[in-house]
């Protein structure tokens, strides 16, 4: 992803936890924060020790990302998006944890659907 696309600081993921809006499921948490002023969104990936190994967190965190690639076009720009894994998503593959994800942000009226023309 690119650089512009993800939240690394430590200050920017505690303004998301404490001002946005959070959404779970069984296998994720989704903090969602407006912001108007920004024309795209942003995410931050955060994948517990809890989860398993180094293997396992950082696969995770792959089909997370390349769920959010997938759906870029769908997705409410102006926001930023932080996804806290749970350990039942380490035992999912790509397409059990993408439906997840949008199961999520679903429900936080994140997903945009665009009719396609053929």
């Amino acid at each position: 992803m690119k650089k512009k696309l993800r939240i690394k600081k430590d200050k920017e993921f505690q303004l998301v936890f404490k001002k946005g809006e959070s959404f779970a499921n069984r296998q994720f948490v989704v903090y969602v924060l407006e912001k108007p002023d920004q024309d795209y969104f942003r995410i931050g990936l955060s994948v517990s020790k809890k989860v398993g190994n180094a293997v396992v967190r950082n696969q995770v965190k792959r089909y997370i990302r390349q769920t959010f690639l997938e759906l870029k076009n769908e997705i409410d720009v102006g926001k930023d998006y932080v996804i806290i894994a749970r350990k039942p998503a380490a035992d999912m593959d790509f397409f059990q944890v993408k439906n997840s994800l949008i199961h999520v942000l679903k429900r936080s009226k994140s997903l945009i659907f665009k009719l396609k023309n053929n």
